[in-house]
């Protein structure tokens, strides 16, 4: 068998990777004058409008993916899939550049789709133009003229051929094998001299030799898919070149073709493992859906961390832009179904800020009412029931909510003012009656140095001066507990010292003192007791009091002002009874 009649089947076998379904294979084809990448957005939007508006479509179709795929990662990069803001971060919205670019691709599909058409009906022509062909190839070998006159047109024929362009799909194979048949035909029955067929021979074997060399070099060729694409223009190029030899025919094709399958098998590899990297890249970006889904589920709770899951939302999303394309069926899905579950998140972040917020302005008003009540009556001296106001105030304040960051300190700071001077007062008010306490004491120290230095001889009515020391004593107020039984014991002593020796009737009226005495002093150490410990409770309590606005700063403000307002409300108790029996105590003498 002839090998150069049957170069169409081997060729059509390796070459698999015709257009489908009317899809122009140049439309893949790198751009080998135009580096895209290189290019800002802005450039690249003026370059593919250029493109479009050119009377030339072709270099639009060759380009258009490669503009789109640089576009878009320029644009990644440029804008990243969020930028969260401080309180209400949300995904990053579609830019300006990115509606103008799909405009653009818009009317290049449109444009694409036309020419589409176009090439297809231009097509039919071409398969009526290279059947013509093939019939007046037919109609040479029919001719008795002399080869002088009909090689030439044979030659007219062969060029006419190589310029006409391709032809429907579905007619490529038998076209060329009925033209390559006809071709064969020529040379084996037309009556041809043997020079000028060798010449033919030999120009043809050294086009194909050079073709052999070319898919040779493609073999190492890094680019993968590049390789593969001019692989193909190679083919065209060895099926529009003519026979060569008859024994060179097989070993010349079997050299083409192990460049071939070289080249397919990379080409096959090369996409096998994009598949595989593809659903890889699938299962990374579903997983993260479901985590970003977990995470907005989690927000339905009452005590949701919107930082931490923000934060983790942002991990999600950092993560997600350092996995490449899923598959082209599901990128687009999966995607989707990612930025569904962020913009739920940052949706419900925004709303649940904006009732934050007016919350926060309700409690701020609040505070301000209560800063504005304790400030009316932190002048009083109605220390109890003032006292009582301001805690009441104190436990409101803690109950309402937090308020904006920027006023907390500054409306903090003005309650507690209010309430501090309030306090201070009150303090200044007891340490007052305190140094009157000491003031008490010297008024009976000197009076007991009177009655120590006192001379009974020679005064006729002992009675009328030992009540008037008496009156004296009465007359001088409370003195420091530390001092008062040893202030009190004193004077007895020297009372009785100095007017124990009084007569039998003195007596009478001296024993009807003395019990009454015993009866006045008795009632006088217990009131002093009750008076003492009146005064000790009612320091603590402005101790405890005055502390109450430094435990809502504390860990265990709760505790620590549940067992305090305890302590208070207990003190006060005690305070009441002791009031009602000193007041008793007093009405007795």
């Amino acid at each position: 068998m002839d090998p150069e009649k049957n170069n169409s089947a081997p060729e059509e076998q390796f070459d698999n990777t015709k257009p489908q379904k009317n899809e122009v294979v140049e439309s893949t084809r790198h751009s080998e004058v135009i580096d895209y990448s290189s290019m800002t957005i802005s450039e690249l939007l003026a370059e593919f409008e250029r493109l479009i508006e050119a009377e030339d479509k072709t270099e639009m179709h060759k380009n258009a993916d490669i503009i789109k795929s640089s576009f878009y990662k320029l644009l990644k990069k440029d804008q990243p899939l969020a930028v969260p803001d401080q309180e209400t971060p949300e995904l990053v919205q579609e830019s300006s550049e990115e509606t103008a670019f799909k405009k653009l691709y818009a009317r290049y599909k449109v444009l694409r789709a036309d020419l589409l058409r176009n090439i297809e009906l231009q097509k039919e022509r071409n398969l009526e133009e290279k059947l013509t062909i093939i019939e007046g190839i037919k109609s040479l070998l029919e001719k008795q003229e002399d080869i002088n006159h009909t090689f030439p047109e044979f030659r007219a024929l062969q060029l006419r051929w190589k310029e006409v362009g391709p032809v429907p799909l579905s007619r490529t194979k038998d076209i060329w094998e009925t033209y390559q048949h006809y071709v064969e035909k020529f040379y084996d029955y037309v009556k041809i001299n043997n020079e000028l067929r060798d010449l033919d021979f030999k120009r043809n074997q050294e086009i194909k030799e050079v073709l052999c060399q070319k898919a040779e070099a493609l073999v190492d060729e890094p680019n993968v898919v590049s390789a593969f694409h001019k692989l193909q223009k190679l083919h065209e190029e060895w099926r529009e070149t003519g026979p060569i030899a008859r024994e060179l025919r097989e070993p010349m094709w079997e050299r083409f073709k192990k460049s071939t399958t070289a080249i397919n098998k990379r080409h096959q590899d090369y996409f096998e493992e994009q598949k595989k990297i593809q659903k890889q890249n699938l299962e990374a970006k579903i997983i993260l859906c479901e985590k970003a889904e977990f995470i907005v589920q989690e927000i339905d709770a009452d005590d949701v961390n919107w930082n931490k899951k923000a934060k983790d939302l942002e991990a999600l999303q950092k993560e997600w832009r350092t996995i490449g394309f899923a598959t082209k069926k599901e990128n687009q899905k999966v995607y989707d179904r990612f930025r569904a579950a962020c913009d739920k998140f940052y949706g419900d972040k925004r709303e649940f800020y904006s009732r934050f917020k007016k919350d926060m302005q309700e409690n701020l008003d609040r505070k301000i009412a209560l800063c504005e009540q304790a400030e009316a009556i932190n002048m009083s001296d109605d220390w109890r029931r003032t006292t009582d106001q301001l805690i009441h105030f104190q436990k409101q304040w803690k109950e309402i909510g937090p308020v904006p960051r920027k006023q907390a300190e500054t409306i903090w700071k003005r309650f507690r003012t209010a309430c501090d001077v309030f306090f201070t007062r009150k303090a200044e008010h007891f340490s007052r009656i305190e140094i009157s306490y000491e003031e008490n004491l010297v008024a009976k120290e000197a009076l007991l140095k009177d009655l120590a230095s006192f001379d009974p001889s020679g005064i006729d009515n002992l009675p009328a001066v030992m009540r008037e020391f008496q009156n004296r004593w009465n007359k001088i107020g409370f003195v420091p507990s530390k001092d008062k039984d040893r202030i009190q014991n004193e004077y007895r002593n020297l009372i009785n010292k100095h007017f124990g020796h009084l007569g039998p009737a003195v007596s009478e009226r001296r024993g009807t003192y003395r019990t009454s005495r015993g009866r006045s002093d008795e009632s006088r150490s217990g009131r002093d007791k009750l008076i003492q410990r009146f005064r000790q409770l009612e320091s603590e309590i402005t101790v405890w009091e005055n502390n109450m606005g430094f435990f809502a700063k504390s860990r265990n403000a709760d505790k620590i002002i549940a067992d305090t307002c305890k302590k208070i409300e207990d003190a006060k108790r005690e305070l009441g009874e002791l009031e009602v029996k000193i007041k008793h105590l007093e009405d007795n003498e």
